[in-house]
């Protein structure tokens, strides 16, 4: 089976392929005779009943320095792909939504992973919101009042916007903080969303998992545990990956989250556990694949290829 792949993503040429999921599904494609399409979001286009976007044919090596060539710039109609890649990184903006509208145009004749639709419908701050049962105390609101007395029952409290991404926007604050009404006006001024607050888990400083699903089972996990100075997790800030195994509860956790993201075509996710309190389910563009091979774990990168050829 020869599948015609466009990956919809951030340069390619930028990319630190070191820990680059992406990055590791285009190496798989191509060992299983795939041919690569290279393209960035902002070069689609719709008309006239067509999606199409310019780009370059791609051939990638695991080399540091020396990992793609890219051919000739050229425009191609997306309808005539076997599979569209959506890996562009948020923020979750306007921008990101209108991508999924226009990739929902050709899917699911042309398969889109994940499903334009199922991502649009579950931004990873809210999608969430269906598992309360595995979340620690959460309030979403604009309201100034409600976060103070959120504050107030709960002492120490995480800050966070509600479609950031990465660890950026991220702020831990408690019932003395002086600084307090200043975050919540930097807030208001940067966005109209509300913010989220969820109550400080100090487990984070023994790290946050990251547990991979493909097609609603687990694949693998790693844990990122935050720098010392730092109380955020994200690798491309500071935390550091190490290897990890699923605890009875974090199976619990996806038990209860697998059968439906197989049932919204979310074929690639990644959840996010601390101590035993879920924080996030990632759905646009989630990571880590190549960390828990390096791991000695699954080679995720062919198993999401599996899944993907199954359908076609």
């Amino acid at each position: 089976m020869k599948l015609k792949v466009a990956v919809q993503m951030d340069p390619v040429a930028a990319i630190d392929i070191a820990g680059d999921s992406t990055f590791a599904l285009m190496l798989e494609a191509q060992a299983r005779g795939h041919s690569l399409f290279h393209y960035h979001v902002n070069a689609l286009a719709y008309r006239d009943g067509k999606l199409f976007a310019h780009g370059e044919d791609a051939v990638v090596r695991d080399e540091k320095g020396n990992h793609v060539t890219l051919g000739e710039r050229r425009r191609v109609d997306l309808g005539g792909f076997d599979v569209i890649l959506m890996r562009q990184d948020p923020p979750f903006d306007m921008a990101y939504i209108t991508a999924t509208h226009l990739l929902e145009r050709i899917h699911p004749k042309v398969l889109v992973v994940n499903d334009p639709a199922e991502v649009r419908n579950a931004p990873e701050k809210l999608f969430i919101l269906n598992y309360a049962q595995f979340m620690p105390p959460t309030l979403i609101s604009r309201s100034p009042e409600e976060i103070a007395e959120f504050r107030h029952e709960h002492g120490e409290i995480i800050l966070k916007p509600l479609y950031g991404n990465g660890g950026a926007g991220i702020f831990r604050t408690h019932r003395d903080d002086q600084n307090f009404n200043s975050l919540l006006e930097m807030f208001a001024q940067l966005n109209r969303e509300p913010i989220i607050a969820q109550r400080y888990l100090p487990a984070v400083r023994a790290g946050d998992k990251r547990i991979i699903l493909v097609d609603g089972k687990v694949a693998g996990a790693i844990n990122r545990v935050p720098a010392h100075h730092d109380n955020r997790s994200n690798m491309h800030v500071g935390g550091r990956a190490e290897p990890a195994t699923l605890t009875k509860r974090e199976h619990e956790i996806c038990e209860a989250l697998g059968p439906d993201l197989k049932k919204r075509g979310l074929i690639f996710t990644g959840i996010d556990v601390i101590g035993d309190m879920m924080t996030e389910i990632n759905v646009t563009s989630p990571t880590g694949i190549r960390q828990v091979k390096r791991f000695g774990g699954a080679d995720i990168a062919a198993l999401i290829w599996d899944a993907i050829e199954a359908r076609r």
